[in-house]
């Protein structure tokens, strides 16, 4: 028997019409697979559940403003346990004054000699420090083995040194991604300051958050190395013992190395009126 034309005309209608509705509600997954959302305040996370990492990782995806402060939000890597093995910012990419996606990247480094199972830790920025506001979201991840330095930075202690001397300063450990820029690197790690573990043990800097190297020379034949800074490092920086202070953490963390024999630290390449009493 055979159909009418109209009848075949509206089968290949029909047939044509679930084409296209399969056609692009397979578009449509696949757009929202692109931007899975690992909670609601953040999404299309370029780090998968599971996946394996190796140092240095690169981090990109998409929160809300809220999260970021001055453009910027912590993230970490950390053991199973919670042990800290790298930290680092993510940066937004676009205009973050919004309660909308924002996209942002950054690069953060770990040291593990082992690997094994961890996870990135992304946290929202809280500069009002109240419980209330905080909000952080693990992935789960697999480390890659990392080739590491073991190198020391050196603060005040109020247990080693109740009376506070002032350039009286103790050293505590740090293991970095292996680098060949080793006295850099010590003076980066000693701009994070003590770990919360190390605050407990008394240890505490002088030193303003938010200081930052800006380039390091070691003079290879006299061994006087170079060390500039922002000028966030004498912010509001009042007295000889605190000046003192700050001195002794830079000069003895550097003065680990066997090449480096004295140091000089300028702010934005000046040395005479800075870090005074």
């Amino acid at each position: 028997m055979r159909l009418a034309p109209k009848i075949v005309k509206k089968i290949i209608l029909i047939i044509v019409i679930l084409i296209v509705v399969v056609v692009v509600a397979t578009a449509g997954f696949l757009f929202l697979s692109n931007k899975e959302e690992v909670n609601s305040d953040i999404r299309a996370l370029s780090v998968k559940s599971g996946q394996k990492i190796s140092s240095p990782l690169t981090v990109e995806g998409g929160a809300r403003g809220s999260w970021f402060f001055e453009a910027s939000f912590p993230i970490k890597i950390t053991d199973e346990q919670g042990n800290v093995l790298g930290s680092s910012f993510v940066q937004a990419q676009s205009d973050w004054m919004t309660e909308n996606f924002v996209p942002f990247k950054g690069e953060i480094t770990y040291a593990s000699e082992s690997g094994g199972k961890g996870f990135l830790v992304l946290s929202k920025d809280n500069p009002s420090g109240l419980p209330e506001n905080d909000k952080e979201i693990k992935i789960p991840i697999i480390l890659s083995p990392t080739e590491y330095t073991k190198l020391n930075v050196y603060f005040n202690n109020s247990n080693f040194d109740p009376e506070y001397s002032c350039n009286k300063v103790f050293s505590v450990e740090r293991v970095i991604p292996k680098t060949e820029a080793v006295a850099s690197a010590s003076i980066r790690e000693l701009l994070k300051g003590p770990t919360q573990a190390e605050k407990y043990a008394g240890y505490f800097t002088s030193i303003n958050e938010g200081a930052v190297l800006q380039s390091l020379i070691i003079g290879m034949e006299s061994g006087t190395t170079r060390v500039d800074f922002n000028e966030q490092l004498q912010f509001q920086v009042g007295g000889s013992c605190r000046v003192s202070a700050i001195r002794a953490q830079i000069t003895e963390t550097l003065k680990q190395f066997p090449t480096v024999k004295s140091v000089i630290i300028s702010i934005d390449a000046r040395t005479e009126d800075i870090l005074q009493p």
